[in-house]
């Protein structure tokens, strides 16, 4: 066990101080760690857990120093890079052992505003599940080449086509689940892990009954640091849909 881990072990469980719960999943976000849970935590009133994947590049140290001088912080030190599936999907968990009301999912990057997180737990408030959608009006993209643009509506169009399902945009990221939901899905049996992620977990709300909103955003492509697009996720993504829509999940 390294000090990180260790340090997970050694720290007495921490008391919510608000009944929402923001998860953010890292890996070499070192540039970025700090002042995305800062900027959160001034835009809402909500606690925050950073999800690190052991980075190499001390973002677990960086957003460790925030958790022992902040208790709206939290730091889910994991051993190594599994995905965004298996990050979240641990910090879900965690979460709702500790209570939590709303468990809202965000980028480390900006990509994700967090002026736009006050819009997201409004509809919350009336909603089971809300979605920052990229491609709803008033939503899009800033900064991204065509590729992406291409990428990014196709695979919301094809998931949908494939699913049944009226969400425009099932790949994105920026969410806020209402507890009940992700108590009504079986968590360990969620298969994917990046875009697929997203798409399971929408899928498997709609499936459960569950109501859904689209809240509008601007997507900013990302700064600083390396995205963590690749083919495989994309290729993950396009053969998951139809074992969802074959196997029935709900």
């Amino acid at each position: 066990m390294n000090a990180e881990h260790a340090l997970d072990a050694k720290r007495p469980a921490r008391e919510r101080q608000h009944d929402t719960i923001v998860l953010i999943p890292t890996y070499n976000e070192a540039d970025n760690v700090q002042p995305i849970v800062r900027a959160v935590l001034a835009a809402a009133p909500v606690d925050v857990m950073v999800l690190d994947d052991n980075s190499p590049d001390g973002t677990g140290v960086l957003a460790e120093a925030l958790a022992t001088n902040d208790p709206r912080v939290r730091v889910l030190h994991r051993p190594k890079k599994e995905g965004l599936g298996r990050a979240y999907l641990e910090g879900m968990a965690q979460a709702l052992a500790a209570g939590y009301t709303r468990i809202c999912e965000m980028d480390a990057d900006f990509s994700h505003p967090p002026s736009v997180l006050p819009k997201l737990l409004a509809a919350s408030e009336r909603v089971d599940l809300v979605l920052g959608s990229r491609n709803v009006p008033g939503g899009g993209t800033k900064n991204w080449p065509l590729h992406r643009r291409l990428i990014s509506r196709g695979g919301s169009l094809y998931a949908r086509t494939i699913l049944g399902v009226p969400v425009r945009d099932l790949t994105g990221g920026f969410k806020v689940f209402h507890r009940r939901v992700l108590e009504a899905i079986d968590l360990p049996s969620v298969r994917s892990n990046g875009y697929a992620f997203q798409i399971e977990m929408t899928y498997r709300t709609v499936r459960r009954g569950f109501s859904i909103e689209e809240v509008p955003f601007v997507f900013v492509e990302r700064e600083s640091g390396v995205s963590k697009m690749s083919r495989g996720i994309v290729l993950e993504a396009v053969l998951m849909c139809p074992k969802l829509r074959l196997g029935g999940t709900s």
